[in-house]
């Protein structure tokens, strides 16, 4: 009895041993991996579509001011007025330096008196003629000496006034190169007046772009310093030769404010949209495979990826417009194109 009982429980560890390692075994096929029969490569997809095609092309630039002039005397002498600071605002015709006009004064006085003397020889030779009592070419000289004695006059009185130095326009003092008291002789700088109450700012354009700008144009102007404030200028000249690069100048006006004041030598920039095409079948650049000269997108069909030739036409940063080869709303390959071959079955994410 006891031999049956060892028999039974010897039987019953056998067949839950056995059945234990059959229930592993099943669970440990359930985790490996099998894989499938026809596998589906996850791929990113777009849709040829209608587009308007533009280009938007950033050119960068810096400011100068609307004018600048070095003040140079057209009079020679010792400063002796020379109200003016570096930095200080000055209004147009502002008395910027005075220059000792003594001893022209005197000159003039003398040359006065000269005059008055001739006057009054025509005077007497004018009695004198008309009684035949000298001869006539006297009274020619006394005229003619008071021509010459007042064209004298007037040359010194041109050289006074120009002792008298004035702003020639509205501006700012940036450089004072000389000081009251200092010997300036006639051409040398004193000063230097700069107007910036609007900023000219100077881009240069390549010679495939630069037939997309005119004269007269509005433009949005950004910069650097306040990098969330549009500027409005006004393309003011276009330059009609250009660099060794083929770059030509294009310079626009910008009105300065108080409220956002531009300087000379600041960084700005304009973005230039050129419109291409208007509704054209368009794809993503990153659709494109193969070369320039055979270009070709995979496109979605049921399922599968077909490679198909295509012929592109006008390209902008994003987009090729294509003449040939796809439809309106094709569905093509923009991304994973690497782990395709035409027919390959994909999934779409």
């Amino acid at each position: 009895m006891k031999r049956i009982i060892t028999v039974l429980i010897l039987a019953a560890t056998l067949g839950l041993t056995a059945w234990t390692l059959l229930d592993n075994k099943e669970k440990v096929e359930a985790k490996v991996y099998k894989p499938e029969a026809n596998p589906k490569v996850g791929v990113r997809t777009a849709v040829a579509e209608l587009r308007d095609l533009s280009e938007e092309t950033q050119f960068l630039g810096s400011f100068t001011a609307n004018r600048e002039v070095e003040i140079r005397p057209q009079a020679g002498g010792q400063i002796i007025q020379l109200p003016i600071e570096e930095g200080q605002s000055v209004g147009a015709n502002r008395l910027l330096a005075k220059i000792d006009d003594e001893q022209l004064k005197y000159q003039v006085e003398a040359l006065q008196v000269t005059l008055e003397g001739y006057q009054n020889d025509v005077r007497r030779y004018e009695a004198l003629v008309k009684g035949d009592a000298t001869p006539a070419v006297n009274l020619e000289r006394a005229q003619l000496n008071i021509r010459a004695t007042e064209a004298q006059i007037k040359q010194l009185k041109k050289q006074i006034a120009n002792t008298t130095i004035t702003a020639p326009f509205a501006g700012v003092v940036t450089q004072k190169m000389a000081e009251k008291g200092s010997v300036v002789s006639v051409g040398s700088p004193i000063a230097k007046i700069t107007d910036i109450s609007s900023v000219k700012l100077i881009i240069d354009v390549p010679e495939k772009a630069i037939n997309q700008f005119r004269v007269g144009q509005p433009i949005t102007v950004r910069t650097e310093v306040y990098p969330d404030v549009r500027f409005t200028g006004r393309i003011s000249m276009i330059g009609v030769e250009g660099d060794a690069a083929h770059n030509y100048p294009v310079q626009i006006t910008v009105s300065n404010s108080a409220a956002h004041p531009l300087k000379a030598g600041m960084y700005g920039s304009i973005a230039n949209t050129n419109e291409l095409k208007t509704r054209t079948l368009a794809i993503p650049r990153q659709a494109l495979v193969g070369s320039a000269k055979q270009p070709q997108v995979y496109v979605v069909e049921n399922g599968k990826a077909v490679l198909k030739p295509v012929e592109i036409g006008v390209t902008t940063n994003q987009y090729y417009e294509i003449t040939k080869g796809l439809k309106t709303g094709d569905q093509v390959v923009t991304s994973g194109q690497i782990n395709l071959q035409d027919g390959t079955m994909v999934r779409a994410q």
